[in-house]
């Protein structure tokens, strides 16, 4: 079973579908059908939510491969968390107008490192177990 990775995805889902629905209001209120139309805050609030997609499903995936290997709990869940804070820090820091570049900075790091620790928890994990 995927249970922590099923509660990981759902708190990141939630808040795929809060930026989703910025980006959404903002076409409204602008009245832009494709694009930005040069509007500042919608820029901002479509790179906010474009990389959220560019990034977090690779995290899921490997959350979900380490969890059905048979890691526990805890060592899916503490990077789980870590990408879930680095993707609001992140999309925080670049709603704000101006973009606040120290959050979008932290909130890569935080993205990157837990990316970078979730490959080698998944190869250290599978190693072990093809060991064992």
């Amino acid at each position: 079973m995927l249970i922590v990775t099923a509660i990981i995805t759902s708190l990141l889902t939630i808040i795929f579908i809060k930026l989703s629905f910025a980006v959404i209001g903002l076409r409204r209120k602008n009245q832009v059908g494709l694009g930005s139309g040069g509007h500042d805050d919608l820029e901002r609030a479509i790179r906010a939510q474009g990389n959220f997609v560019e990034y977090v499903p690779l995290g899921i995936i490997l959350i979900a491969c380490l969890e059905l290997n048979g890691a526990p709990g805890w060592l899916v869940f503490i990077p789980g968390i870590t990408l879930i804070i680095g993707r609001l820090i992140h999309a925080v820091g670049i709603n704000e107008p101006p973009p606040h570049f120290s959050k979008r900075v932290i909130g890569m790091k935080f993205t990157f490192y837990t990316l970078i620790a979730l490959v080698m928890l998944n190869l250290g994990w599978s190693l072990y177990q093809l060991m064992g």
